[in-house]
């Protein structure tokens, strides 16, 4: 924040002369003469004199006064003054110091190393060439008067403070070769202790006069961003970004240098630029001096400068021997660098910022690892949680068991399951062998490798309890951790970062990273920009600094001759299963068991907690049944085609209502058994197209025939499970739940909160706590027809009785139907008694005739249309539910004697 202006005292207002109290001096000398007057003594006079008295005596005290304030305005303003003297030199020490700790020279970089930046000097580069006056941000008021005109010349300029010129411009040091010796050096070694050796290259001919030629800027090889000339010749001139050149007193300037320093003695030397000439003390070292700061920047030079520029995987050594999993992953100063996630980790962590090459060192690692290391002896989960495609090329190593990469939330869950199911599986094998660690075991090795360690706990907060599980009980069960993550701050938890002594960073953006990591900074030092891509530092529990590396990069021959090495080796078993694939043809799937016809596959399971995915087997005749709930398009008819297609003689209920009520009825009556096998597609579709009285009826009968359907399995399928119909999916032990469109649905359903999942793909079901993908029928390798339950009604009495609206219509249609029958009106008597005739009539007539419908009822057929089932209630005394028909399609029911009304059809009724 911008600090406010220095508010000047102003000078004292001279003192005000008092003004003569002429009215205190005449009521004295008014009273004197009255008196006088009245008493005529000429004492009362000497009353008279009081005034003039007064006025001399207020003379006095106002001079007095006057005298006073002066002195105390003066102190006042005085300390007015040294407050602002004293503010002015706290503002300018803490600007200087504040411009010395943004732009240090040589002396005061060496004591206070200051922060590097990413990216190299340039032409712009401001560079420190002495200690002198530069404009001061300090404003100040008030104080017109001269010593406040001199206040604000002061204040405008803050002495002592940093010179800057752009190092761009190219400096001439002119004077003695004792001085621009001393001053040259000061030069170089400020930039060299601002920018690493990979930012900044020193030339020149003869760098050691200055005792310079030590600097990891002037011997390393690496290519350099940007080049300082130190009295090149101007042959080399062109191969340089800026020049410092040293000549002697009123020597002539190299053309093209637009800053000149003519140094007289340190203390008064002569800045000459093109915006002007300004006097500084310039900073100069002795070679004994520049010699130790060389000293110290070679000891803590930048890591990666001694670094070869690349390093393939074909040139490194892997090491032999050894039961733990060395791999040589890179190159240092002094030779391959050799990591074992065994003897230094158990566990490893690697952090990076993007574009650094944190996935290429993982790359490099698992093949490294890989080409010494059959799948016999480890065995790589590699999980890349940014998207990427980073692992796809080592999919090709046998080691590799899968390759994982963004996780949705069940994703994670099978995660989680998989993982623990891992230990348990590490830890029981370990107890059958009677042995404690897995060193003392065949069981090959599991190394987990994550890169976006912090996507994938950002996504899935759960996993991290895991891996903290995984880290603390992993080494002697032989489970290793590779974790890689842009940063480790917020990131990693102590728990888990306590079990991972094995570190390896590359650039990080931030110094804490860095320190929690390696125990220095080192790693926020790192520079930038694609050639340092690769560059890191790995810091092992026996190191005792980290140790730079260039990490090896993997070319697609050197996976391809891990490949080929290991070929011919088995498969590993991947303790992490791969998703259930979408859609499982039935005829993919082996051919079941001969020895047990009645049991087919439904489906795959998932089982992450004991890592299988075992089939979903379906006992026919044996298994009371399942319920297949899900919303449309989720696949319920394709479950149960599934079970057609492998039991062709499994029943299929029709959606037909007559048909589906008829085939019931003889199940619950017993007239009927059901068979093995029992599928009925969309129950509550179908109970829906029955009015309220059938449709309770036709429910219960379902609960009937399934609690009394012994050696039958009944596959139902439905949108839902509310209402009655609920009570029959209850009595099914079984529940396949299938995509449903809210999570209110799926709970109704029986469904856990957990198990929801709103983009559930098709055939995708829950059935208890393991998703099943059912196995896909083609819809032509299933014949779900069901036989026709129409029953066409011709005459079978002597005499029929047709109840039925519209009577003289239906006469004439049923003599043409039936011309050997005599069809005539109730009321008209037959020509023939003997022939056999149809009566029609509509209710009323009939109760009118009342005599003639009973003997026919008694001898003969009563036909009632299904639109008038209150008829059947008056009329044939049928108090029950008459079997279900359609309306205003020709449905009839038919009465014979004392038997049950049964459904008929007769086409002469479907169009009245």
């Amino acid at each position: 924040m911008e600090n406010l202006p220095i508010v000047l005292p102003t000078a004292p207002a001279p003192a005000r002369r008092a003004p003569l109290p002429f009215m205190a001096a005449v009521v004295p000398i008014a009273a004197g003469v009255g008196l006088w007057l009245i008493t005529g003594s000429i004492f009362a006079l000497a009353f008279a004199l009081l005034g003039p008295l007064m006025i001399a005596a207020s003379l006095v005290d106002a001079a007095r006064n006057r005298r006073r304030d002066r002195r105390q305005g003066a102190v006042q303003a005085e300390k007015e003054w040294a407050d602002a003297e004293q503010e002015l030199l706290r503002r300018h020490q803490e600007e200087r110091d504040a411009l010395w700790l943004r732009d240090p020279d040589a002396g005061s970089g060496f004591l206070q190393p200051p922060l590097r930046g990413i990216e190299p000097p340039d032409t712009t580069t401001s560079i420190v060439v002495g200690a002198g006056g530069v404009t001061s941000e300090v404003r100040c008021t008030g104080g017109e008067e001269s010593r406040g005109r001199s206040f604000r010349e002061r204040s405008s300029v803050v002495l002592d403070a940093p010179v800057l010129v752009s190092i761009g411009g190219g400096i001439c040091v002119r004077g003695a070769p004792s001085l621009t010796d001393a001053v040259v050096r000061a030069l170089v070694l400020q930039l060299c202790l601002r920018f690493g050796a990979s930012q900044l290259a020193l030339v020149g001919a003869d760098l050691s006069r200055y005792g310079l030629e030590s600097l990891p800027h002037a011997v390393t090889t690496r290519k350099r961003g940007f080049t300082l000339g130190i009295g090149v010749s101007d042959s080399d001139s062109g191969a340089i970004d800026a020049l410092i050149w040293q000549t002697g007193a009123e020597a002539d300037v190299p053309e093209g240098i637009t800053t000149v320093i003519d140094v007289v003695e340190p203390a008064r030397a002569k800045v000459r630029t093109p915006r002007g000439i300004t006097t500084v003390a310039v900073e100069c070292l002795s070679f004994e001096q520049a010699r130790e700061v060389v000293k110290e920047l070679a000891h803590l030079r930048d890591d990666a400068d001694a670094l070869p520029d690349a390093v393939a995987m074909h040139e490194l050594a892997q090491p032999t021997g050894g039961d733990g999993l060395a791999a040589t992953i890179g190159r240092g100063e002094r030779g391959d660098i050799t990591v074992d996630i065994v003897h230094d980790g158990p566990h490893a962590i690697v952090t990076g910022m993007t574009g650094t090459g944190k996935s290429e060192l993982l790359v490099s690692w698992v093949t490294a690892i890989a080409e010494l290391h059959g799948p016999d002896r480890v065995v790589f989960v590699l999980a890349d949680f940014k998207g990427g495609t980073a692992f796809e090329p080592l999919r090709a190593l046998r080691q590799v068991a899968a390759v994982i990469t963004d996780l949705d939330e069940a994703g994670a869950r099978r995660g989680v399951s998989s993982l623990t199911a891992e230990l348990r599986r590490r830890e029981a094998a370990l107890a059958s062998a009677g042995v404690r660690d897995v060193r003392d075991s065949s069981m090959p090795r599991l190394v987990v490798v994550i890169d976006e360690f912090a996507a994938l706990l950002a996504e899935h907060p759960d996993l991290g309890a895991v891996f903290i599980d995984v880290a603390a009980r992993g080494r002697a069960l032989g489970m290793h951790l590779i974790l890689g993550t842009q940063r480790a701050s917020g990131v990693v938890r102590d728990a888990l970062a306590a079990n991972c002594p094995l570190r390896i960073s590359l650039r990080v953006g931030d110094a804490a990273d860095s320190v929690l990591m390696l125990g220095t900074d080192a790693a926020a030092a790192l520079p930038g920009g694609a050639a340092s891509r690769g560059i890191g530092l790995v810091r092992r529990p026996t190191d005792q600094e980290p140790v730079p590396i260039r990490v090896a990069l993997t070319g697609v021959a050197d996976l391809r001759e891990v490949g080929m090495r290991w070929g011919a080796e088995d498969a590993p078993r991947s303790p992490w299963l791969p998703a259930l694939p979408a859609r499982i043809p039935l005829e993919e799937l082996p051919a079941s068991d001969g020895n047990v016809p009645e049991t087919i596959v439904w489906g795959i399971g998932d089982d992450p907690a004991r890592q299988s995915q075992p089939q979903e087997m379906l006992r026919c005749g044996q298994d009371r049944g399942t319920v297949v709930l899900g919303s449309p398009g989720s696949g319920r008819t394709s479950a149960l085609r599934a079970v057609a297609a492998q039991r062709p003689d499994a029943f299929w209920v029709s959606d037909d209502p007559e048909a589906a009520w008829d085939m019931l009825a003889n199940w619950a009556v017993g007239s009927a058994r059901p068979p093995e096998v029992v599928l009925c597609d969309d129950l509550d579709a179908l109970v829906a197209t029955f009015p309220p009285e059938y449709g309770q009826l036709f429910v219960q009968r379902w609960e009937q025939v399934i609690r009394a359907g012994a050696g039958t399995t009944f596959m139902l399928s439905a949108t839902r499970a509310a209402g009655a119909i609920g009570r029959v999916f209850d009595l099914l032990p079984r529940r396949a739940i299938l995509r449903m469109p809210t999570r209110i649905e799926h709970l109704s359903a029986g469904g856990e909160p957990s198990g929801f999942v709103r983009d559930r793909i098709a055939g995708r079901a829950r059935i208890g706590e393991r998703e099943v993908q059912i196995v896909w029928a083609a819809p032509d390798a299933v014949d779900a027809s069901a036989p026709d339950a129409v029953s066409w009604w011709a005459p079978s009495c002597a005499a029929t009785a047709v109840v039925s609206a519209g009577a003289p219509s239906l006469v004439s249609r049923l003599r043409e139907a039936h011309p050997e029958y005599e069809v005539l009106l109730a009321g008209v008597e037959p020509s023939n008694p003997q022939h056999p005739c149809i009566v029609v009539a509509d209710a009323e007539t009939w109760q009118r005739n009342w005599s003639l419908f009973q003997r026919i009822r008694a001898e003969g057929e009563v036909l009632i249309r299904a639109e008038q089932q209150a008829d059947l209630r008056q009329l044939g005394g049928v108090r029950e539910l008459p079997p279900y028909a359609l309306l205003h399609r020709g449905r009839a029911w038919s009465i014979t004697g004392s038997s049950a009304p049964r459904r008929v059809v007769l086409a002469e009724l479907s169009s009245l």
